[in-house]
This record gives structure tokens, sequence and C-alpha cells, in this order.
């Protein structure tokens, strides 16, 4: 079936429904609601058997839906309707969710309902939920809703038109920081966290606070800034205290949009001396670290948990630190990899454009990231598991195939690819991908630009072990699995083996010369002010809306199609 998605940003569930249904043999393209695209013109062109919305924030025109079948992805249960779904569930502390497929109507969320599954909602991040519990429910809830329509005789059933929940806006968000106790602050934070943030007056100018974590020791005036850790800055609540990665400015008029960076980067020099705390031990699970490390029975396990999957230059280097001290360490696994959500998706493109000088911090993220994939590589005393609990993306995605084995969660997507920031690509891509995938496959990848569903990256080769089990269980499914790994007798011939065939590489062809040509690429686009990528890294960074659908995702294709051939890699190499 050829099936249209529309879309207001091809996020994170656009891309895994894009991906999904490309592998059940649909043919897919996708169409962004632009202001200045005429929607009901661009729908006729594509002719599509079915429009599907999976992230939507307007509504569907009179004449799209009057004269194709379009069904909406609510992330609500029955009943629920209103723009902020998911933020009151998440800010009211809702213990269950759900998401509902339900037909367009004039009236938002109001249409006959297709199909509706339920989820759990733990206290998290919105973020979090919406690629974890809500994308999984919205998956499922998805594919029935596609599979009833396909057989033609499912009728579906009409809801009550309860009045829709207005949006919830920042007066309902603000945070009362001598009256809210930190249970309170951390649901209006975890509500707002990636967008659009709490907006509120730090150091006498207006910020919008991204992310919250509580604090178990420190304590202090309600309001006060206590302490940094790692980037982030703690603040004192009513009882007790938080923790804030990401701050993002208030824009000003005539400004363009401010980029989110770590707090204590946003703030710079306003910042007044505070102490600069280390990070905990790892018997202290009551305070934030993006970095830690434990043990089990003979396997090590690094997990890390940057906002976004974005690593900075220093992320990096606080990694590979952490990296180096864990290979100390008498294990026979090691794995890499936060309990949920993001993996990682590369250098740090929101560091980079506020940066002073973009070219010398975009060079020093991408020796960086460079540094710590080559670690991974040349790592040949134990094995190392990439375990993928979420999405990665770029530079991410070769980070864990940089590892002897990539575990993934069965809702993960991957974009193996640089192409739509206007990169050639680093992070030891050329060497990594086509030794997985073959050379004609890793062409591919980079010429598609699409993202590819964890089903397809194991059958690509990408990823060794598919995960089948819900977000909250893969962290002790991983374990479980690596301390097996650890206890079977061959795993320590294998890292043997593994020793030996580096050793031939490095006599035959030095990885080392792949990074060396892919490095020398990146340099050169770093330093030309002409290059795309930094009009296309500003636009990401500062969430500047597209003027038009990208040419890759308006073509309709299935898994394995390549519609692009005008694109190809300009490093040079690519290992045999």
């Amino acid at each position: 079936m050829h099936v249209l998605l529309v879309a207001s940003a091809f996020n994170s569930l656009t891309q895994r429904v894009h991906a999904e249904l490309r592998d059940r043999g649909h043919t897919v393209s996708v169409e962004l609601a632009l202001p200045d695209t005429p929607l009901a013109e661009a729908v006729r062109r594509h002719d599509p058997q079915l429009v599907l919305a999976p992230m939507l924030t307007t509504a569907i025109p009179r004449e799209v839906r009057t004269a194709y079948p379009c069904l909406i992805v609510h992330p609500g249960p029955v009943g629920d309707r209103g723009p902020s779904s998911l933020d009151r569930a998440v800010q009211d502390g809702a213990g269950w969710w759900g998401v509902t497929v339900l037909e367009a109507q004039e009236e938002m969320d109001s249409g006959d309902v297709w199909a509706s599954v339920a989820c759990p909602l733990p206290p998290l991040a919105k973020s979090d939920l919406y690629r974890g519990e809500i994308a999984d429910a919205a998956l499922a809830a998805v594919l029935l809703a596609v599979q009833r329509f396909a057989s033609r005789t499912h009728t579906p059933l009409p809801q009550d038109t309860a009045r829709p929940r207005p949006y919830l806006d920042q007066s309902l968000r603000r945070i009362d920081w001598a009256a809210d106790p930190t249970g309170t602050v951390l649901a209006k934070l975890r509500a707002a966290d990636s967008r659009p943030g709490v907006l509120d007056t730090l150091l006498g100018e207006e910020w919008y606070l991204h992310g919250g974590h509580p604090e178990d020791v420190l304590r202090g005036t309600p309001g006060d800034l206590l302490a940094t850790r790692h980037g982030a800055i703690c603040r004192a609540t009513a009882d007790g205290a938080v923790w804030i990665p990401e701050l993002r400015r208030r824009r000003r008029p005539g400004q363009p949009r401010p980029v989110k960076l770590p707090a204590v980067t946003a703030l710079g020099d306003r910042l007044p001396p505070l102490p600069r705390l280390p990070a905990p031990d790892e018997a202290d699970p009551g305070t934030w670290t993006d970095i830690r490390y434990r043990e089990e029975a003979g396997a090590g396990f690094l997990a890390f948990s940057f906002p976004g999957g974005a690593m900075s230059t220093e992320q990096c280097e606080r990694l590979l630190a952490a990296y180096r001290r864990a290979c100390a360490r008498p294990t026979s696994v090691l794995v890499l990899g936060g309990p949920r959500d993001f993996f990682s998706n590369g250098i740090h493109l929101g560091v980079i454009e506020a940066a002073e000088d973009p070219a010398a911090e975009a060079w020093a993220n991408i020796n960086a990231m460079n540094d710590l994939v080559e670690a991974v590589l040349t790592t040949t005393d134990r094995l190392v598991v990439a375990a993928l609990a979420g999405n990665a993306a770029a530079g991410g995605v070769m980070l864990a195939l940089a590892a002897d084995e990539v575990w993934c969660r069965a809702g993960c997507v991957l974009n193996p690819h640089y192409r739509l920031m206007g990169l050639s690509g680093s992070e030891y891509w050329t060497y990594t991908l086509p030794r997985r995938v073959g050379a004609p496959a890793a062409i591919r990848l980079m010429r598609e630009a699409l993202p590819v569903s964890a089903a397809s990256a194991r059958d690509l080769g990408l990823v060794d072990e598919l995960i089948d089990c819900g977000p909250g269980d893969f962290a002790g499914e991983v374990a479980r699995r690596a301390t097996r790994l650890a206890s079977l007798p061959g795993t320590r011939a294998r890292a043997a083996a593994k020793k030996e065939r580096w050793d031939r590489q490095e006599a035959t062809a030095p990885p080392a010369s792949f990074r060396r040509g892919e490095l020398e690429t990146m340099r050169r686009t770093f330093q030309d002010p002409a290059a795309p990528h930094h009009a296309l890294r500003r636009a990401f960074a500062r969430k500047e809306r597209p003027s038009r659908t990208p040419g890759h995702l308006a073509t309709g294709h299935r898994a394995g199609t390549e519609p692009d051939r005008t694109w190809a890699p300009t490093t040079g190499r690519t290992a045999p």
C-alpha cells in the first residue's frame, strides 16, 4: 500500500513509523506540513491510498480529509483530547497512558477510533517516554490501524466528543521555587524537558530550563544555585534540590533562535563561583551524573546518557577517560550504553553552533569523538558490547560499530549517515561500516539517508542481537546476557583471536589511515565558510523550520531501495 506520512517534523516517532512500514512492504513517502506549502496540492501529487499523521501539530485541511482517508496518531488514550496530552500526563504523574489512532475530523482528536494501545508511564522525562513507551504503543496502534484499514472490513468506533483540554502554557508550567517540593519541580521539568522547556528567571535573566534530576544530599535556600557537575547546575527546591542539565535563553525580538546548551556553558561568565562536584561513587545513586560504571560477575557496565544523544568535546573526553578506567578493571566483557533512551547521535552541533569559533570547536569535537571510537576499536584484551537502549545516529552509530557486538532494543531507530548535515562522515565509518554490511550496502545507507529499524539493522549486519523488550526491561536483559557472556569459557579465546585479527589489519591496511582520510575531508568542510554544512547545522541547532520537504523523504520507497544516486562519499577510501 502507498502510505503518505504527513508530519510537522520528521521526528523520532515519524522516523520509526516510516522505517517499520517500509519493513512490511509498504511504499512510504513523507510530506512536511509547512506554513508556505499548500498541503492539499502536495497530497494530490503523492496520490496515496492512506494519509497517516504520526506527529502533526496542525489540522489536516478539509479538502485533504474528504478526498483521502486520513488517520491521526494522538499520544493519549481514547477520550483524551488536546495539544498537550503527554505533557499533562507527565506533569500530573499519570501511571498509565496510551496512544490512539483516529480519523481526521474538523474538531481535533474527535474522529472515530481505528486503534488504541495502552502503555505504562513511569516517572521519567517526557522525551524519554515519547521515544520509549509511547513510541512502542504508537507503533503497535499504527500497525493495527493500517492492517484494519487494508482489510476493508473494519468499522472504526465512535468516541465521546469531550471538550479538548487547552494548551499547557508557561503559566501552568511555572515553578514556584519557594513553595514547590522537589517532586513537583521534577514533574514540571520532566513534562517540558526537550520542548518547550520551563520558562524561568535565573541570575536576573529569562531562560528555558530543560531536563531535571533529583539530588538527595545538597540543600540550600529555595531557588539558589548550589553546585555544578559535568555542565549541569544544581538548584535548591523547597525541600531539596534538582539538577538541571541544559538551558536555552529566551528569544529576544529580532534575534535568531537561541541554542539549547549545557547549563554551565549557557550561563558562562554570569555563573557565580560554585562548588564543582566530581562524579559520585557507584554506591550513591541518589544524585545525578551522566556517566556511571559498575561491575557484575566478570562484566563491566559503562553507562552514559547525554541530553539529546549529543556528545560535546568535553563529554567525549570524560567518556574516554571513564572508558580507559573501565579497561583497567579485570573484566572479560565491557558493555557500553545507558539503561534507556539515546545511545549517541555523535558530535554536539549545538555547542559547535554557539562557539566563538565554530570551525575550531567542530574540529576539536570530531577528533574527540574519533579518539573515543579508536579506544573501543583498539581494545583487544576483552569483548566490548555496545548496548543500544535507544536511537543512534551518525557518529553514534559508528561508535557502536566499533564494538565487537551490537545489542539493540527492538524499538530503536538507527540513522547511519551524515549527509543531511552536509558532512562526509568520520569516526572510522569507512572502515567499520563496510566491514559490517559490505561496501555496496554501506554506500546505499549513506546515499539514502533514511532511518533504519532495529530489525532491518540486524538483517543488514549493523546489529548482532535484537532484544525484544520494553524500555524499562532493557538494562536488566543486557546485564543477564553480558554476565552470561563473561562466564563462557570461549570468551577469553575470542578476545585473543580479536587481537590476532587486529594485528593483521594493522600490518595490511591500518585503520588509522581511514581516520586520516575521513578527517581531512571533514576539516575542509569545517573551514570552508561556503560549505552547506554551516547553514544545515545552524538550522538544526536553532530549530529553524525547513522551507520545503527534503527530496529524499518525498520520494516513495520501500526498504532496500536506492532512491538517490547523486551522492557519494568523498573520503577517498572505503574498507574492503
